[in-house]
């Protein structure tokens, strides 16, 4: 059957899932806008951390092997005890050569990849991207979804055959198609410091990807490549429930945890520093009628380990494929709830789980079970097969496999 006569989706949210998922609406011949509540992409220090699993369906769209040399390949990341200073375990994705496509992450910004997206495909009227466009309700029919937008020039209603709603834990979609949003927010917050200082030199047991627990205050650690030449690391602490924000950042506290885990004469230099709140939450559908949920608008985790953009990307291009061919008569709309299903596991048994394990693992404060933690990690990392399993799951390609085989 040949394509609905003006068949359009529109994609509210222009951040990495969103543009990824026009994108490969587009490639299938959907046409797409996506509206975006910015003037323009924001220069933010949020996910940074591109999956093997992800690098390979970027793969597909023809966008991995250009953002390669404009990100840090990470080959490897390790586990570290703050309190003795040494390295726990090491993860080689190397071990991975022959069954992963691309064996290693890839250190790039979304920002980065948000505006290379917008700035190179999306230049017609067929991915259309529109900044400064804010949407403000939504009115489904049998047929169709009426979007309102506020937009500098003033409002319009814009009728879509369907509507994604990429825009963020606040999503604004979400509330309109009046979705529950289950799950919970911690009692403490995180804290994201960036400095252009290299703490390499402080510690020759760093990688570019590090996670460093402590009874009292765990810290990740991670490099980008920034906009200046040497790049930033980026530290992320938790801020506990009696902390203030002011507190938190306040720069001698932010001198303080820094210097607690990489000590060094004089005070570091700081680009970028943010406070925020962390949840652990999950759709209770991603489908709505007409209107579907991807990334941070259907689930929202903790950061440790990189897996919400990631697992958002795998939303987005999940959907993708199965919304063209619902738009081109190739399946009846069911096929929506197939990927309500399948992502909708995802997010919970994967995406969840892992991420509140690795939360509980950087925390844990009795010390027979942190020593018993570290010994499993250990084992897990020096025995191939062991390391090998750990490295999938990590990478999300245990969870696309489950999510294939749901129908």
């Amino acid at each position: 059957m040949a394509l609905k006569k003006n068949a359009r989706v529109v994609v509210v949210g222009a951040g990495p899932v969103g543009m990824v998922c026009a994108l490969a609406l587009n490639r299938r011949g959907v046409p797409v806008t996506v509206f975006e509540a910015e003037p323009e992409p924001p220069v933010e220090q949020r996910a940074a951390t591109i999956h093997p699993s992800t690098l390979e369906m970027l793969d597909e769209l023809g966008v991995t092997q250009k953002i390669i040399p404009l990100g840090m390949v990470s080959t490897a990341y390790r586990f570290h005890d703050r309190v003795t200073n040494t390295v726990v375990a090491e993860f080689n994705l190397d071990l991975m050569k022959g069954e992963f496509r691309f064996p290693f992450a890839l250190q790039y910004e979304q920002y980065k990849m948000t505006a290379s997206l917008a700035a190179e495909y999306a230049n017609g009227g067929d991915f259309d991207v529109r900044f400064s466009h804010a949407v403000t309700g939504l009115t489904q029919t049998a047929d169709h979804v009426d979007v309102e937008v506020s937009m500098p020039e003033g409002p319009i209603t814009v009728r879509a055959d369907y509507v994604i709603g990429c825009d963020g834990g606040r999503s604004t979609v979400r509330k309109f198609a009046g979705v529950e949003f289950e799950g919970f927010t911690y009692p403490e917050r995180f804290i994201k410091i960036a400095t252009p200082f290299d703490v390499a030199t402080l510690n020759p047991n760093l990688v570019l990807r590090n996670y460093f627990s402590d009874p009292n205050e765990w810290c990740n650690l991670f490099k980008v490549r920034g906009e200046e030449p040497g790049g930033l690391w980026r530290a992320i602490f938790p801020v506990q429930e009696r902390e203030s924000d002011e507190t938190a950042l306040d720069p001698g506290r932010i001198e303080e945890r820094l210097q607690k885990f990489f000590p060094k004469p004089g005070r570091f230099e700081t680009k970028y520093v943010n406070v925020y709140g962390v949840h652990q939450r999950v759709a209770s559908s991603f489908r709505a009628g007409r209107v579907l949920l991807a990334g941070d608008s259907a689930h929202l985790n903790n950061p440790i380990g990189g897996m919400g953009m990631n697992g958002g990307i795998h939303d987005g291009i999940n959907l993708a494929e199965k919304l063209a061919k619902v738009i081109h008569g190739e399946a009846n709309d069911s096929l929506l709830d197939l990927y309500d299903r399948q992502r909708r596991h995802a997010a919970v048994k994967y995406v969840q789980a892992q991420t509140i394990a690795n939360k509980r693992l950087m925390e844990e404060r009795d010390l027979v079970v942190r020593r018993k933690n570290f010994d499993e990690l250990r084992k897990t990392a020096d025995n191939p097969e062991t390391a090998r399993s750990y490295m999938r799951r990590a990478a999300l390609f245990d969870s696309l496999r489950d999510a294939a085989a749901i129908t």
